[in-house]
């Protein structure tokens, strides 16, 4: 008898609630070996797991992803490192759950602490990046999480074996295997089901595009941490180091173009626009970069629409600007509040950028491409938070805690 979407995903969330339960008493020393099994299992699985991908990799190219999105999706034996490395790092840090955040005592004998725990289920609906089954594994199982992965149907194969080492590290650690659970299908119901799951997910993280997370954002009756598109914008002030503007602008652009740090709007202030600011175009146009200029000369005039748009291309916006205030109201009108960077000596300009702008990461002479919770020593991300509620910024393990109350009295009673 053929088992429906719904009744496999109630299955997968009663199946997840009962796993929490017992994760959330669940000792450091046996989170901390089922990582480390489980990264073993990864290295070891290699030729599978890239196997697997090759498969993805050619559905990808069947289906026409783009340059940007491919890369997203394919795996070799260093993005492999990468993962083993991620799960280890993820394993060796501090356990959040029990973390005391605050204590006092109160003149009616009362001592109260606020402790670290977990939220209990996860869900994580995400695109393409086959990486992030480990990511969001790991950082659940750490948090004391139990977690249900929906990964892309792109990265399905891929997904699916790394999966696969993770569960037997789970299972090397006497953990329940339903702690992290990957949807097996690439039925589009599954996740329509997962939005309305009140009854077993806490809350819901949406990993991917526009599209992904405003479906989402609509439809989820579940609580949701918002990842939203990453509209990154770098300013580049008249005062900017002209080195480290080249090389950071360009780094920013082109190491990566399909991951959510990546620039995809230079702001120049004017006095500078005839000197750095052109040089930035033409570096990035002999790099490759179609740059849509606005105020600087390019092959390609911009258009109303190339402001805050996420090209995740080969294809930047470019403006020049009247000053750090310009660009600023320019980054509220056009940004997305994920990550935005001003390149400059002047410590007024910067106080002022890093003062007048909310975005989750704000960066000073930095590339962008360090919007990352591996580069922010988290180990992994689950994803970027662009909201204002509970997390923001890189979701890393502690992230994925709440807290409760541990009031102690001696017989205290209230008068």
């Amino acid at each position: 008898m053929t088992i429906s979407v719904a009744d496999t995903m109630k299955a997968m969330g009663q199946s997840a609630k009962a796993a929490a339960a017992e994760l959330a008493t669940a000792s450091a020393e046996r989170k901390h070996a089922a990582l480390i099994a489980a990264s073993e299992y990864v290295w070891k699985d290699r030729a599978a797991i890239l196997e697997a991908n090759a498969k993805d990799l050619e559905f990808g190219r069947d289906k026409g992803l783009t340059d940007a999105m491919m890369d997203r999706l394919m795996l070799d034996e260093d993005r492999i490192r990468g993962i083993v490395d991620g799960l280890r790092t993820v394993a060796d840090q501090a356990d959040p759950v029990g973390e005391v955040l605050a204590e006092w005592d109160r003149p009616n004998g009362l001592n109260i602490q606020r402790v670290r725990t977990p939220l209990g289920v996860v869900g994580v609906i995400y695109e393409s990046r086959p990486n992030v089954t480990a990511d969001a594994g790991a950082l659940c199982l750490k948090s004391g999480n139990a977690v249900i992965l929906r990964g892309g149907s792109e990265s399905f194969h891929s997904s699916g074996a790394i999966h696969a080492a993770l569960v037997k590290g789970l299972k090397d650690a006497k953990l329940p295997e339903a702690s992290i659970q990957l949807v097996p299908t690439r039925d589009r119901a599954a996740v329509s089901e997962m939005l309305t799951m009140t009854d077993a997910i806490d809350v819901i993280v949406p990993r991917g595009g526009k599209g992904l997370v405003g479906l989402v954002q609509r439809e989820a009756r579940v609580p949701v941490f918002a990842h939203l598109e990453g509209i990154v914008h770098i300013y580049v002030d008249k005062s900017a180091d002209p080195k480290k503007a080249m090389e950071i602008v360009l780094n920013a652009k082109t190491r990566r173009t399909g991951i959510c740090g990546a620039a995809e709007c230079l702001l120049v202030h004017e006095d500078i626009a005839s000197g750095l600011g052109q040089e930035l175009v033409n570096m990035l146009q002999d790099a490759g970069v179609e740059v849509r200029a606005e105020g600087l000369q390019s092959s390609t005039v911009a258009k109303s629409e190339d402001w805050g748009h996420e090209f995740l291309d080969m294809i930047i916006a470019a403006k020049t600007v009247t000053g750090v205030e310009d660009a600023v109201d320019h980054i509220r009108i056009f940004g997305s509040d994920h990550t935005d960077c001003i390149l400059a000596e002047d410590a007024a300009s910067v106080d002022y950028f890093f003062n007048h702008l909310d975005s989750a990461i704000l960066m000073h002479n930095a590339s962008t491409q360090f919007a990352d919770g591996g580069e922010f020593g988290m180990g992994a991300e689950i994803g970027i938070a662009t909201g204002k509620m509970h997390a923001r910024g890189p979701v890393g393990a502690s992230q994925l805690t709440s807290f409760k109350y541990l009031v102690r009295g001696n017989g205290a009673v209230r008068s």
